[in-house]
């Protein structure tokens, strides 16, 4: 059943899970994905932990604790959140011994309400990877023009870090000058450049869901002949970049004191379209020394019936060009799509963040001890 994800990991693709909750931990299915599906690494972001702890499973006894303790809601969710990514790092940690920490790897998210705050952003980076303490987490920083100089200081501090939320070329292409100006630190403060890692985080489905929506109300034959041709192209261009970035001379006097170079991530790859193979977005991206994630749906359509057939990534960039041009040409500014993936990006984890908020905040008080 897994020859497929075997297939993609034998061709340099890291594959992630993207979910986590309490009964995922405590039934044992995350430790029978990581042995049967090949399963190397886990993200989370704020709307997996709202759907997780609202439906509520296992969380009962923690939140009666903390309703005792009349912690305050923040407090709470940090507290639950941290716990839930600590077992899970548990869990891979033989993957990060056996792959030297490359991969066995957690991610958590820095609070979504704090993406256009800077130093806030770095204080809280720092508190969730002392609050899970474990070497195998990396901490989630969004792409904001805010985000930029928190991950480098982050990075400068030792501290390994997912960087989320990327759609556009030239933000990816700020953001590995945001890790490699990290490294820099670290390094002059001597630091030990092997123990740090990073992943870029660049989505998938949602370009061609927003670009799709474009094509689609003018209609045209041209139009439809682009439908569902432009995430997988930005994407293919993203690698392009990151192959011209990480063989840099820069890049080589950090690799000489053996740093890793940041591995692009393909977020966000399940289908929205169901005219569109599910498996799109990870048999369309293959390339050695990329990552992706996929939520549960995906990971077993590709499981079942995907199609590896080799690097499919490499070879493609002059096509993308033009395919990418080709949508411009129309009339659909890629600039105005790209930030508005960003905005919606951060709004929706933010309005996730405070569901959570409310849903956890009604739990406490309803545990709440009575009052003598």
């Amino acid at each position: 059943m897994a020859d497929a994800l075997k297939r993609l990991s034998d061709e340099g693709v890291a594959i992630w899970l993207d979910d986590l909750s309490r009964k995922r931990i405590t039934s044992g299915n995350l430790a029978e994905l990581i042995d049967q599906q090949h399963v190397v690494g886990v993200t989370t972001n704020p709307a997996i932990f709202q759907k997780a702890i609202s439906g509520g499973e296992g969380y009962g006894p923690q939140l009666a604790d903390l309703a005792a303790r009349k912690v305050t809601v923040d407090e709470a969710i940090r507290m639950i959140t941290t716990a839930d990514v600590r077992d899970a790092a548990d869990i891979l940690r033989p993957v990060f011994d056996a792959t030297q920490g490359q991969d066995g790897r957690v991610s958590i998210e820095v609070d979504p309400r704090l993406a256009h705050n800077t130093p806030a952003t770095i204080a809280e980076a720092k508190q969730l990877a002392w609050l899970v303490d474990r070497p195998n987490t990396l901490i989630k920083i969004p792409a904001t023009k805010a985000g930029l100089p928190a991950i480098t200081e982050v990075i400068g501090k030792g501290i390994s870090v997912n960087v989320t939320l990327i759609f556009s070329l030239e933000r990816y292409r700020e953001v590995m000058d945001a890790y490699l100006a990290g490294l820099e630190k670290a390094k002059a403060a001597g630091l030990d450049l092997s123990k740090i890692h990073s992943v870029a985080s660049f989505f998938v489905s949602r370009v061609d869901s927003e670009i799709d929506k474009r094509l689609d109300a003018l209609g045209t034959p041209e139009a439809k002949e682009l439908k569902g041709k432009a995430a997988l192209a930005n994407a293919r261009l993203a690698y392009e970049a990151y192959e011209e970035v990480f063989s840099s001379e820069r890049w080589a006097a950090l690799d000489k004191a053996q740093a890793n170079p940041q591995r692009p991530l393909w977020a966000s790859t399940g289908v929205k379209d169901p005219a569109y193979k599910d498996t799109l977005y990870v048999v369309d991206l293959v390339a050695p020394g990329t990552v992706n994630t996929m939520p549960e749906a995906t990971l077993e359509a590709t499981a079942d019936h995907g199609e590896v057939a080799g690097d499919t990534v490499r070879g493609t960039y002059d096509q993308s060009r033009a395919e990418l041009e080709a949508v411009a040409q129309l009339g659909i500014s890629y600039d105005d799509v790209v930030q508005l993936l960003e905005d919606e990006g951060v709004e929706k984890f933010e309005a996730s963040w405070n569901d959570l908020l409310k849903s956890t905040e009604a739990e406490l008080a309803r545990l709440a001890p009575a009052e003598d």
